[in-house]
């Protein structure tokens, strides 16, 4: 297994550092404190962590407004904290992937400054800057994902400033070839200090139409979507020169051996396979979104794997996400019981999966007032209900106050089910989530079959879906998952000899169980079942 690239076989673990650990007592999570935890990552297994941007920011989206993108906020620490946390990470074999924001900067980056100060600046040609129609409104109707239109006036030089999320964050003209430097630079700066590769945020934004025609509407808008979907981002977003630039990314992470580029993009399945590159010389792995969207349906989520399956380039890896900071908790989407079926479908898809920090205790989304909130997206649009806070609540690792997140008050409010669903409660029961997390991480971790072998849909119905994982001389997996709350039976067809024992159920009851015939699941229910060789 050797020479199998390290982010084929390890589970990522995604930590949202403002929510992880406070060390400093301020209420907001720190480098310091990721360091504090990472033998509890190391216990349950994790490869590699990918660590939310850390840059100093004036914060306006939570450090995807980027003031200097070569130093760590002081909100998070210092350099040598980060350069600890590298050592500490790498010595327990736990590779750190950075979060990398190129398509725009905070408007307080010493870059927009100098390009906002004149027309006649030579970094005005590092934004996308465009004179107002000759009324006196936008250049065009592009919109901004947090509301609004997408252009912000600038009195001073009597121009619009194009960007994409919140007007202080204004997006790069990536067709500047200086531009397109400075950003590979900054890449290679946090490659020469060691870290493993990029998670590349909106990969998809980066590159602009060139002429800058109007998006067209769109026919399928609904009144409960956010004004952005109004319109179809034909123009704004997924320009074919974009590939290029993922290309060069791809070629420094690769002049640095073992690194990795995975790329942050929300498309169509056609349209996501297209970021591998033609020769695979692309993202090594665009985010597979499916299951963020998805209803929680058998016949939809076995089709949608199997598509996704059939999609794929020949040398392309797949990849799956249950959560992330910018969507609801896999567990309140689909319920505490089935989230269990859904750890297990993540931990045992041919791919690598990625998890969101909390996800392996169950944590949920948690409901915060209006006057607490703090995320941009839902402030600008409070009608809407799309704050993000609700994901990205503080880290759940003990009945201690705060969760044991932090001494003081943290800066959002915690589950107030923490007391009975946290770390150090769920470690040692044998039936909590966070056991049953563990077991499929450290199977997924020992097996070939589990972590680069071949994926064989079996069967599926509107209940369940059956599917086989198995690699040349190791040991077969065939896994079974109730996506229901009835129970369902799975009859072996006459010419299958399917044979083995459960070694991991999401009811621990079952495990040791043989298997001969008929499988009958309990409702939310799952077993992997390790095959007796024919």
């Amino acid at each position: 297994m050797s020479n199998i690239p390290w982010w084929k076989t390890s589970v990522i673990y995604q930590i949202y550092p403002r929510s992880f650990q406070d060390t400093n007592g301020d209420g907001i999570g720190d480098l310091r404190g990721i360091i504090d935890r990472i033998d509890y990552l190391q216990w349950l297994g994790i490869g590699a962590i990918w660590i939310s941007p850390i840059y100093p920011s004036p914060m306006v989206d939570f450090g995807y407004d980027v003031a200097d993108y070569t130093d760590i906020n002081t909100i998070f620490g210092s350099m040598a904290d980060f350069d600890e946390l590298l050592l500490q990470a790498h010595q327990r074999n736990i590779k750190v992937i950075m979060d990398f924001v190129p398509n725009h900067t905070s408007d307080c980056h010493p870059w927009f400054v100098e390009s906002r100060r004149a027309t006649s600046s030579p970094k005005r040609d590092w934004y996308i800057w465009k004179d107002a129609k000759p009324d006196g409104s936008p250049p065009n109707n592009w919109r901004s994902v947090f509301g609004g239109s997408g252009w912000e006036w600038d009195a001073p030089t009597r121009q619009f400033y194009f960007h994409a999320f919140h007007k202080a964050q204004p997006d790069l003209n990536w067709r500047n070839n200086d531009v397109q430097e400075a950003m590979f630079n900054v890449m290679r700066f946090w490659l020469d200090r060691g870290v493993d590769g990029f998670r590349v945020d909106v990969m998809w934004h980066i590159i602009k139409d060139e002429l800058f025609r109007d998006n067209p509407p769109n026919p399928e808008y609904k009144e409960s979507q956010p004004p952005y979907d109004q319109l179809l981002p034909v123009y704004s977003t997924d320009q074919p020169e974009v590939h290029d630039i993922v290309a060069q990314m791809r070629q420094i992470a690769d002049g640095y051996g073992d690194r990795v580029i995975i790329g942050e993009v929300y498309l169509p399945i056609q349209k996501l396979m297209e970021y591998y590159g033609p020769n695979n010389e692309g993202a090594h792995m665009p985010f597979n979104f499916l299951m963020l969207r998805l209803p929680w349906h058998a016949p939809e989520i076995a089709a949608a794997i199997d598509q996704y399956e059939g999609a794929l380039p020949t040398e392309g890896w797949p990849n799956w996400v249950l959560s992330n900071h910018d969507n609801p908790r896999i567990a309140s989407r689909v319920g505490e019981a089935q989230a269990r079926i859904a750890a297990m479908l993540l931990l045992t898809l041919r791919g690598t999966p990625t998890i969101y920090y909390g996800d392996e205790i169950g944590m949920r989304d948690v409901a915060i007032p209006l006057e607490e909130q703090q995320d941009p997206q839902g402030l600008n649009m409070p009608e809407k209900n799309l704050s993000r806070d609700p994901c990205r609540t503080p880290m759940q690792w003990s009945a201690d106050e705060y969760a044991g997140f932090s001494k003081v008050q943290p800066w959002l409010r915690v589950d107030k089910k923490y007391p009975r669903i946290n770390v150090q409660q769920q470690q040692n029961d044998a039936y909590s989530m966070l056991t049953l997390y563990r077991k499929l991480v450290q199977l997924r971790n020992d097996e070939p079959a589990l972590n680069h072998g071949t994926y064989t849909p079996v069967y599926s119905n509107d209940q369940f879906i059956a599917y086989r994982r198995d690699a040349p001389g190791a040991d077969s997996f065939f896994i079974m998952l109730n996506l229901t709350s009835r129970p369902c039976r799975y009859s072996q067809p006459p010419s299958d000899t399917l044979k083995g024992q459960v070694i991991i159920a999401t009811a621990p009851e079952a495990e040791g169980m043989d298997i001969e015939k008929d499988i009958y699941l309990n409702g939310d229910e799952g077993i992997v079942i390790r095959l007796t060789a024919p």
